[in-house]
C-alpha cells in the first residue's frame, strides 16, 4: 500500500520523513513555490530547518497526485480539518483517512474521526495520537503513539503499514478516547503553562496535572470512553509531555498568560478553541470541569491568574 501526508507543517514533514523509512512517501504542500523549493533543497526550511528529506519522499503541490495514495494521512489542524474535507471531498471520498490532529471542532464539539464521519461517511477514518513532538520524530528519536481505528482489522493494517524503525504504533478501537484525551490535555497544559509562568512552582503544576488527569476521565468516561485508553498514551502520556515542555505551543500560550505577555497571534493553539468547545459541552453533560472553565476565563481576559489560582484554592475540600 502506498501512502501520502497532507499538509507540510512540522508533524505533517516529520511524519512523512519516518515513514520513508519504509520506503516511497508522498508530501503533499498546499503551495506550489513552497513544495518546488522542499523538493528541490531537501529541507522544510520554514517549519523544520535542519532536517535534511530524505530521496524516498517526493514533494509536491498536485494534490490529485498525492490523493490517489492508499493511505493519507491528514496533516491539517484541528479547526481547519472540516473545510479541507469539504474542498477536497470528490478526491478523499471513500479513502482511508488517518487524521493526526488534537482538538474538538469549536461549532459542533466533534473530535477527528467524528468530523471525517460527518463529512465523508463512506470514508475509513483513523487517528493518530500520543505523545509527540515533531523534531524528535524527524530526527530519528523513538516515538510510540495511539493508532485509533473503530474498525479492529483495519486498525491491525495500518499499525503495520506505518510502524516505523523509530514510530511505534499502538493501537485501540476506543476512538472517543483517544480523541478526548488528545484534545483535552491541550487544556491542561494551558493551565500548567500559566502556573509555571506565574512562579506558582513545580509543586502546583504536579497538582494540576493530576487534577486535570481526574478531569480528562470525567469527560472521557460520561462520553463513552474506556478508562485504560485515558490512562495510555494518548492520554496520560501526552498529558505528561504536553504540560512540561516549552516545545508545546500549548504550554508556551499559558507561560505568556502567566507573564503577563504577549503570544505569537499566527501560531496554531488547538487548546485555545478545544478548552471553549469543552466548556460548552460541560454545561450539556452537566460535568464539573473547574480548570477547563479556568483557562477559558484566562483565555477571554475574565479572571487574572492571580484570581484563577484564588478560585481553584478556595474550592470546596473532597475526598481524592
Amino acid at each position: 500500500m502506498t501512502v501520502s501526508v497532507l499538509g507540510s507543517g512540522a508533524f505533517g514533514t516529520a511524519l512523512a520523513i519516518s515513514l520513508a523509512g519504509n520506503g516511497p512517501v508522498t508530501l503533499w504542500a498546499r503551495n506550489a513555490g513552497a513544495a518546488a523549493e522542499m523538493q528541490r533543497d531537501r529541507c522544510n526550511t520554514a517549519r523544520l530547518p535542519g532536517v535534511t528529506l530524505p530521496e524516498a519522499l517526493t514533494v509536491t503541490a498536485d494534490l490529485e497526485a498525492a490523493a490517489a495514495a492508499d493511505v493519507l494521512l491528514l496533516a491539517v489542524p484541528m479547526q481547519k480539518l472540516r473545510g479541507a474535507l469539504i474542498d477536497h471531498h470528490s478526491l478523499l471520498a471513500g479513502k482511508t483517512l488517518v487524521a493526526c490532529c488534537k482538538g474538538i471542532e469549536l461549532n459542533t464539539g466533534l473530535g477527528p474521526i467524528a468530523v471525517m464521519r460527518d463529512v465523508l461517511p463512506d470514508a475509513a477514518p483513523a487517528l493518530l495520537t500520543g505523545p509527540s513532538f515533531a523534531a524528535d520524530i524527524a530526527r530519528g528519536l523513538p516515538t510510540a503513539l495511539t493508532l485509533a481505528c473503530a474498525d479492529a482489522d483495519r486498525g491491525r493494517d495500518l499499525q503495520q503499514q506505518l510502524t516505523t524503525a523509530n514510530l511505534r504504533l499502538y493501537r485501540t478501537t476506543d476512538t472517543i478516547g483517544a480523541e478526548l484525551g488528545g484534545a483535552l490535555k491541550n487544556v491542561m497544559a494551558i493551565a500548567c503553562g500559566a502556573v509555571i509562568g506565574a512562579g506558582l512552582g513545580d509543586s502546583a503544576r504536579a497538582a494540576l496535572m493530576t487534577r486535570g488527569y481526574a478531569e480528562m476521565q470525567r469527560m472521557a468516561l460520561a462520553c463513552g470512553a474506556r478508562p485504560e485508553t485515558l490512562a495510555g498514551l494518548s492520554g496520560f502520556g501526552d498529558l505528561t509531555l504536553t504540560c512540561s515542555s516549552e516545545l508545546s505551543r500549548n504550554y508556551r500560550l499559558g507561560l505568556s498568560i502567566g507573564r503577563g505577555e504577549s503570544f505569537d497571534a499566527s501560531l496554531t493553539v488547538e487548546g485555545a478553541a478545544t478548552a471553549r468547545a469543552v466548556a460548552a459541552q460541560t454545561e450539556k453533560l452537566k460535568l464539573e470541569m473547574p480548570i477547563t472553565r479556568t483557562v477559558t476565563n484566562l483565555l477571554d481576559q475574565e479572571l487574572t491568574i492571580e484570581e484563577a489560582a484564588a478560585h481553584l484554592l478556595k474550592r470546596p475540600l473532597k475526598e481524592e
